[in-house]
């Protein structure tokens, strides 16, 4: 069994005994140097080796034999170590005694409601994950950001710095250009940000005209119909607006676009770092021999749909139970559509947009091109 014990920047000060008792039965303790430093004992110290996941088993297989501690930052569940452990060893292997997390002391110190509050981990990861988060009125912690960083991303929003929380150096101010390594910071977001439903704007894109236009893309999505957790193929992905849409429906979607043009394929990742998803991967290559991908849950053709082998090898991949969506506006691709529809089932639609423009002093619409949309579901096997 190996202890897991969360600490903060009051250190052995702010214990209890049931944790303090753990690391005083230990015969080696695990940690950051810093919070190495914080604890007395004669047990062997352990500092974390960077990168850390990487030799954690080995680490700890080494010294399988002795009573082990490890030391973690506040709640070791809340996005810490202890969750890591867990996933390599199991819960059962763990004893976990959390401490308050800096969420939780932030939230206390502010005044704000812990279960209002959107938490951002930006401990090793781009900055642009907070791009979703931020929404007239809302309120965003964001821990292990670079507070110049995230306050230039966060724009007009009133960014507070609170560092060495629960410590006696504590302090919370405003400048985001003197704070301290230990921190977390509160973002009260101003105006602007994108709504969070399918559909955002054409102009949210840097694009060559090969974009999904607005109200088809919302179409398009409403038949994905992303869930948690899932994987999308964007194959033929233009700009990527499929893909970028897909996983800002929730944290966990995750997509793959398939582009076979550099250039567009560098502008999908400008587009997904600018709307928030910088995990969106981009593989540059020519379908079908480019789609030698992890199986998707949902696959959209946008573009590539009269290449031979396209269709059958995104069926193939597809797991039981996800969805195929094709969009075509020509009559070539139209034809594959149909023909697919007979084997495969599924449901065809016909989309037609107009939007309003001026005609000399007045006002009409102008058509855009029609789009049929396949969309198909993989029975469950």
């Amino acid at each position: 069994m190996i202890s897991v014990v969360g600490i903060g920047a009051d250190g052995w000060a702010g214990l209890p005994p049931a944790a303090r008792a753990e690391i005083a039965a230990a015969e080696v303790v695990f940690g950051s140097a810093r919070q190495l430093a914080l604890v007395p004992g004669d047990f062997e110290r352990v500092p974390w080796p960077t990168p850390l996941v990487p030799a954690l088993a080995g680490l700890l297989e080494k010294h399988a034999d002795r009573r082990r501690c490890v030391l973690a930052s506040g709640d070791p569940m809340w996005h810490g170590i202890g969750s890591t452990l867990v996933r390599l060893l199991g819960a059962d292997a763990l004893r976990v005694l959390p401490h308050p997390s800096s969420v939780s002391l932030a939230c206390a110190r502010l005044g704000w409601a812990v279960d209002d509050v959107a938490v951002v981990n930006l401990v090793g990861r781009p900055a642009a994950l907070l791009t979703p988060h931020l929404h007239p009125g809302r309120r965003v912690l964001v821990l292990g950001g670079s507070p110049p960083e995230v306050a230039a991303l966060a724009g007009d929003a009133r960014v507070i710095v609170l560092e060495q929380l629960g410590g006696p150096d504590e302090r919370v101010h405003h400048d985001v250009h003197a704070a301290d390594p230990l921190n977390v910071l509160a973002v009260e977001c101003g105006p602007g940000g994108y709504a969070t439903t399918p559909g955002l704007p054409d102009d949210a894109y840097e694009h060559d005209g090969q974009l999904t236009k607005r109200e088809v893309r919302a179409v398009t999505l409403a038949l994905l119909a992303p869930r948690p957790g899932e994987l999308l193929w964007d194959v033929g992905a233009g700009s990527g607006s499929i893909a970028v849409e897909w996983s800002r429906a929730h944290p966990a979607c995750r997509a793959v676009a398939v582009e076979r043009d550099p250039v567009r394929a560098e502008r999908i990742t400008r587009n997904a770092v600018a709307l928030g998803v910088p995990g969106v991967r981009v593989v540059v290559g020519e379908s079908p021999a480019a789609l030698d991908l992890e199986p998707p849950d949902a696959v959209f053709i946008g573009g590539g749909l009269t290449a031979p082998g396209v269709v059958e090898r995104c069926w193939d991949a597809l797991r039981p139970g996800g969805r195929l969506v094709a969009n075509a506006v020509t009559l070539e691709s139209e034809a594959v559509l149909t023909r697919w529809r007979g084997e495969l089932g599924g449901a065809l639609t016909r989309l037609s947009v107009h939007r309003d423009t001026e005609i000399g002093g007045f006002t009409g619409w102008r058509p855009h091109m029609p789009v049929t949309t396949w969309s198909v579901t993989k029975e469950l096997s």
